[in-house]
């Protein structure tokens, strides 16, 4: 089995001037995208292939990076999905019976280059102070005027277009029929979805209210996705043509999203939360979760609309985590029920969600179980 290619030099070059050289893993070649960072300790597989990380560049905080290898089992989609990877060290070879191969091949195998060797503790804490910052990561032979250019240059904004399914499809089961709505859906949301017995049909983001409703679902659900919700207006404008008529649960992007479609605003964080480790309270019950998120944008707490409860929020700034619809069956929250890394904390939603489509379905209420 091999575990490790050889190494040359690779540059991290941000839009602030800073310059960090440090040692190639995975793929040559050269990215731009914008830099951002994940605390979680464990579920590097699962983060890079969140489509939420769509584009971007991402630095884990923990300092060993790799140690239990990559399995096809942890991934969240069929590719990795982040455009380069900054860790201070990769581990060389993985020691876990499950490995089928070391983060540095399954990186070169994909085509994303990575870099390791540099501070990544004082990488991240001019981030934080900062904010997001768009950077390029070359690792190989690297012009380095030319990697300043590109810095110049505009990144994409079509990130849900570039990874939604492009085509409608269904994972039959014997229960409630949902219909999840992909902004950029992992893998996690859909098994929760089966593992519930839900005869699941999986649609483009795009997808018209009426073209959802004519699959005729007890419930709708939609999915986590990365970039801005300000970018999907059709997204935006269908979701506010189903309120009141099916049941929806929306998670971190979807959350964005159904939040737009009620009139609330959303807003960019200065650097976003990444990790399976941030707490979120439950402001029904008074219970504190831990829970895995992937978001730079937020709902603005002040934006809030008569109909939209605040439900959850961050135990670390007190931002909006979660909301529910005051009149019709609609809820959602920021994090990641599911997890995918992380801790299972939150999974309860689903069935939530559920008794909340049994409890509309039967007539017995008009907004939730």
């Amino acid at each position: 089995m091999e575990w490790r290619g050889a190494r040359g030099e690779a540059h991290l070059l941000l839009e602030d001037g800073t310059h960090f050289t440090g040692r190639a893993i995975g793929a040559e070649g050269a990215v731009a995208g914008e830099v951002v960072f994940t605390t979680g300790m464990t579920g590097y597989q699962e983060t890079l292939t969140d489509p939420s990380y769509f584009g971007q560049i991402v630095i884990f905080t923990y300092p060993l990076i790799g140690n239990y290898g990559v399995t096809p089992a942890d991934r969240q989609s069929l590719r990795p999905q982040a455009s380069a990877v900054v860790v201070r060290e990769a581990a060389p070879q993985p020691s876990h019976w499950r490995a089928r191969e070391s983060l540095d091949h399954f990186l070169r195998r994909h085509g994303i280059p990575g870099i390791e060797g540099i501070d990544t503790r004082l990488l991240v804490r001019r981030i934080r102070r900062e904010g997001t910052l768009k950077g390029v990561l070359a690792a190989g032979p690297a012009d380095l005027d030319r990697l300043r250019e590109r810095l110049r240059e505009p990144l994409p904004r079509d990130h849900v277009r570039r990874v939604t399914t492009p085509v409608p499809y269904r994972c039959p089961g014997p229960g409630r029929r949902v219909v999840l709505v992909d902004y950029g859906v992992k893998h996690g949301i859909l098994e929760s979805l089966i593992r519930r017995d839900c005869d699941v049909y999986v649609v483009p983001a795009f997808t018209p209210a009426e073209e959802i409703l004519s699959l005729d679902p007890e419930g709708v659900v939609l999915s986590n996705g990365p970039g801005d919700p300000l970018d999907i207006p059709d997204a935006v404008f269908a979701v506010r043509e189903l309120l009141g008529r099916v049941p929806i649960f929306g998670i971190c992007m979807g959350h964005q999203v159904l939040a737009l479609a009620c009139g609330a605003r959303t807003e960019k964080m200065l650097f976003g939360h990444r990790g399976s480790n941030h707490p979120v309270k439950d402001l029904l019950t008074g219970r504190v979760m831990i829970t895995s998120q992937n978001h730079g944008y937020v709902v603005a707490r002040d934006s809030l609309p008569e109909d939209l409860e605040l439900t959850h929020v961050n135990q670390n700034d007190g931002t909006v985590e979660g909301l529910r619809h005051r009149r019709w069956p609609a809820f959602s929250v920021q994090f990641h029920p599911e997890a995918r890394p992380g801790p299972d904390d939150a999974a309860e939603l689903f069935d939530h969600f559920f008794k909340t489509v049994d409890a509309w379905k039967s007539g017995r209420g008009l907004r939730h179980a």
